[in-house]
């Protein structure tokens, strides 16, 4: 599902922070002959690597989880904020459903995402159901209008 939104969008490249969370998309990215995956070793260097392939007129996307996206902080703000550049980030929201169901999550990652996209002025939307994959295409759509990054928060695994 979310390897097909990606492909309708245009979506050639994903730099990627692999994590445990996302095995079952990452082989599903792996079979696909249209995108390819880019893996990064820190999440402050997927900005980089987005920037370049952005630069050189590639169409690319953003996967890391929110504990990274805190770390890719310094890189976001002086590469896709200060130059002004599109980028569909996708970010899985670790701890969200401990979060929604009101409960203290294990970590605060949960509790300081959505506030800290906020501050930055990163437009983020929620990916939790089926019906929400959906979501990925706006973003994409919202972020090339605009020239800012918005967000799709991961709620759970997909494919």
């Amino acid at each position: 599902m979310v390897r097909e939104e990606l492909e309708r969008c245009g979506i050639e490249f994903l730099v990627w922070l692999p994590d445990t969370e996302a095995r079952s998309l990452y082989d599903s990215i792996m079979a696909s002959p249209r995108l390819r995956l880019i893996q990064v070793c820190h999440e402050e260097e997927a900005m980089g690597v987005y920037t370049g392939l952005y630069l050189t007129g590639k169409k690319a996307a953003i996967l890391i989880q929110n504990t990274g996206f805190f770390h890719s902080l310094d890189g976001l703000r002086g590469l896709i904020l200060n130059l002004e550049l599109p980028l569909l980030l996708m970010v899985g929201y670790r701890g969200y459903h401990e979060l929604k169901d009101g409960k203290q999550p294990f970590d605060s990652a949960a509790v300081l995402t959505e506030p800290i996209m906020d501050t930055l002025g990163i437009k983020h939307y929620l990916m939790d159901t089926d019906d929400q994959v959906g979501n990925i295409g706006r973003a994409y759509q919202e972020t090339m209008e605009t020239n800012r990054p918005v967000a799709v928060l991961i709620g759970r695994e997909y494919n």
